[in-house]
């Protein structure tokens, strides 16, 4: 598992290349977004916060270290995940990242 970026409040996001996903690791659980590597594409799945952590924002660090992490690597995205897709959309400093054929 490789640092990704640490999130906005200082929670660490690690990329686990094994499983193809993102993890932010809070009290025993983990919220993770899925991927799939193509190239210089990265295609992000699936967005999951363990109920236990949800309404505190973990969807959003994991969406802006993963988003900061395929900009340091020059990696164009596909937002397959709603969720993802939603964040690119508040938040139009990511969408020159978007992959679009």
């Amino acid at each position: 598992m490789t640092q990704a970026e640490a999130g906005k409040d200082g929670i660490p996001v690690v990329d686990n290349a094994e499983a193809s996903q993102f993890e932010a690791r809070v009290d025993g659980h983990v919220a993770f977004v899925t991927y799939a590597r193509r190239g210089d594409l990265i295609i992000l799945t699936h967005t999951e916060v363990p109920k236990e952590l949800q309404g505190h924002g973990l969807g959003n660090v994991l969406a802006h270290a993963v988003l900061e992490r395929a900009r340091s690597e020059r990696l164009r995205v596909v937002p397959r995940c709603p969720f993802i897709a939603t964040y690119i959309a508040r938040h139009p400093e990511y969408q020159s990242l978007v992959y679009e054929p």
